[in-house]
């Protein structure tokens, strides 16, 4: 899957349990202020009916804008202007800039909830973008998940986890750690199927990372099923027999 399931909290908007540092933020309801700075949690739908936020799309994990730009070096200018934004608002989001354009996500906890201090960043980062003449572009707004189906008994969040590089989110959840790839959600298969594991990913890594990345796979439970052109790559099964490659070839290939 491309992402979560419909069933998943991430595609409801239904709170999950998060780490002991958020609890206390997610018992907020709208409407209601958070711990952060006396922002006021918000819906979905209300982020959007405030004015100024029309550039921006509520996906998974919090509002996303995306920019398109000339160059670089104008991409560089609207991030300057979201930087002083976002200090003087104190709300800070997650940037990032290419030639293509910047794309922009705020969010007020780490699930994506929004609330009061989102809104108004996106407010001063549209108007950033428009002073500088630049222009929305939403078809290019895209957030992937990876859907982990696994047997009732079994827990493979601890190898995918090792894999990855990520941290744990909540109790269905591992994400990378600065944010920037997809997330995984673990959901057990009903009925209980042993040994089914659906789940085949190729992950590249640094040359010099590979060892010890599949050295942390078997450490969590997996186990070498091909490793005839290792160090180049080593395909990996986990605990419920699903899949991954960990390569390193990229690091040091020649064409």
């Amino acid at each position: 899957m491309s992402g979560p399931c419909p069933e998943h909290p991430a595609s409801r908007g239904r709170r999950r349990r998060l780490p002991l540092f958020s609890r206390q933020m997610i018992r907020a309801r709208a409407g209601e202020r958070m711990s952060d700075g006396g922002a006021v949690k918000i819906t979905n739908k209300q982020f959007h009916e405030n004015e100024g936020v029309a550039d921006w799309r509520v996906l998974f994990w919090g509002a996303h804008v995306f920019y398109r730009t000339s160059g670089f070096a104008e991409g560089a200018r609207l991030v300057v202007a979201i930087a002083e934004a976002a200090a003087e608002l104190g709300h800070e989001p997650d940037v990032d800039i290419r030639p293509e354009g910047v794309t922009v996500r705020s969010r007020t906890l780490p699930d994506g909830e929004l609330s009061t201090a989102d809104v108004a960043l996106a407010q001063r980062v549209s108007a950033a973008a428009h002073e500088l003449g630049l222009e929305p572009d939403p078809t290019a707004l895209t957030v992937v998940g990876i859907a982990v189906a696994e047997d009732d008994h079994v827990d493979t969040r601890p190898f995918w986890r090792a894999a990855l590089g990520y941290v744990d989110l909540g109790e269905e959840d591992a994400v990378d750690p600065l944010r920037r790839n997809p997330h995984t959600w673990f959901h057990k298969l009903r009925p209980s199927k042993p040994g089914r594991g659906r789940t085949h990913i190729d992950v590249s890594v640094p040359a010099d990372q590979v060892e010890a990345r599949v050295a942390a796979c078997v450490a969590a439970g997996g186990r070498i099923v091909n490793d005839h052109v290792a160090p180049n790559s080593y395909t990996i099964a986990s605990p419920d027999n699903h899949g991954i490659d960990i390569a390193g070839w990229a690091d040091h290939y020649e064409n």
